[in-house]
C-alpha cells in the first residue's frame, strides 16, 4: 500500500483529525470515495485476529485495583498453578484496552509471567467499543492521575502472593510513552519496554533505574525524531538501555490486527528481545 496512505492513517489515529476529514483526504489519495471505502478495512484494526490466541495453561480474569479516583479495571493473565512469578504491566495504545492488548497480556502470561493489562480509561467508564470514542476519551484523561494509576498498578502487582515482587512494563504507542514515564517515576521498576512511544524528557533521564528496551519502526518519522536526544541522555547518564530501529516498517508494526502496518518478522524479533529482557530482569 502507498506509504502516503499509511502515513495519513497514522496522522488520523494520533491527532484531532476528524473521521470526515480523514475520509476526504483518503479519497484524494486513492482517487475516489469508492476506492477510499475499499482501502479503509485494510487500514483499520481487525480484532477478530486477536481472538486467535489461546493457551490452556494460562488463567485470565477481569480484576480491579484501587486507583486515584476509584477502582481501575484490568485484565489479569497468569500461568496456571504457578507462584513466584515476575510481574508485567501491559500498557495499551491511545484507544484503550482493546482486544489486541488483551491478547498481548495473555501472550506475556504464556511466557511465564503474571501480567495485567490496565484500562487507563477506567475513570471515564472504561474502554468503549468505538475506537474513535476511545481516542477522544484518552485526550480527556488527567495526565498526572493516569500516571499515578499505572504506578498503583505496579504496586498492586508487587503485593500479590503469586508474584515475586519484581516488576516490569511494556507499552505500545501511547503506552510506549507511558512505559518511559514509569521508568522515570518508579525507582523499583526492573525493566521497561517501549514500542514506538514518545521519549521521556532528557532532564528526567537521571531518575531512571530500570533497564530500557526501545523498539522503533524505521518509517515512523514522527516518533523517531525524539530518538537522538533521548539516546544521548541515556548514554550520558549510563542507563542500561538498548535501542532497536526496524528498517522499512511502520509505527504499530507489532499490531497483528492492523494488516497494513503489521510486520511479522519485526514483531517476532522485537517480541523475542522483550521476553528475553523480562526473563533476565524479572524472574
Amino acid at each position: 500500500m502507498d506509504q502516503k496512505i499509511i502515513t495519513l492513517y497514522d496522522q488520523y489515529t494520533h491527532s484531532a483529525l476528524s473521521r470526515k476529514e480523514f475520509m476526504k483526504k483518503l479519497a484524494i489519495l486513492t482517487g475516489s470515495t469508492a476506492l477510499a471505502l475499499t482501502v479503509l478495512p485494510l487500514l483499520e484494526n481487525n480484532y477478530v485476529a486477536a481472538a486467535a490466541f489461546t493457551d490452556e495453561n494460562i488463567i485470565t480474569e477481569n480484576i480491579t485495583f484501587p486507583g486515584v479516583d476509584g477502582d481501575v479495571k484490568s485484565v489479569l493473565a497468569k500461568p496456571k498453578d504457578k507462584k513466584n512469578l515476575g510481574c508485567v504491566v501491559v500498557i495499551h495504545e491511545n484507544r484503550g484496552l482493546n482486544p489486541h492488548i488483551i491478547d498481548v497480556t495473555k501472550r506475556v502470561a504464556a511466557e511465564g509471567f503474571l501480567a495485567i493489562g490496565i484500562d487507563a480509561l477506567s475513570p471515564l467508564g472504561g474502554t468503549p467499543a468505538d475506537e474513535d470514542k476511545g481516542r477522544e476519551l484518552i485526550g480527556k484523561l488527567d495526565p498526572e492521575k493516569t500516571l499515578q494509576n499505572y504506578l498503583k498498578g505496579l504496586e498492586y502487582l508487587r503485593g500479590r502472593k503469586d508474584g515475586n515482587g519484581k516488576t516490569g512494563c511494556v507499552g505500545f504507542c501511547w503506552g510506549g510513552a507511558m512505559a518511559n514515564k514509569l521508568a522515570v517515576n518508579d525507582p523499583k521498576l526492573g525493566a521497561a519496554v517501549a514500542y514506538y512511544g514518545s521519549q521521556a524528557k532528557a532532564e528526567d533521564v537521571p531518575k531512571i533505574k530500570a533497564s530500557l528496551l526501545l523498539h522503533y519502526g524505521g518509517l515512523d518519522e514522527r516518533i523517531n525524531a525524539g530518538i537522538p536526544a533521548y539516546e544521548e541522555a541515556l548514554a550520558k547518564n549510563k542507563i542500561d538501555y538498548k535501542v532497536y530501529i526496524y528498517d522499512g516498517v511502520n509505527h504499530a508494526f507489532n499490531n497483528d490486527t492492523s494488516p497494513t502496518r503489521y510486520n511479522e518478522a519485526a514483531a517476532k524479533l522485537a517480541w523475542s528481545r522483550t521476553i528475553d529482557l523480562f526473563k533476565r530482569k524479572l524472574q
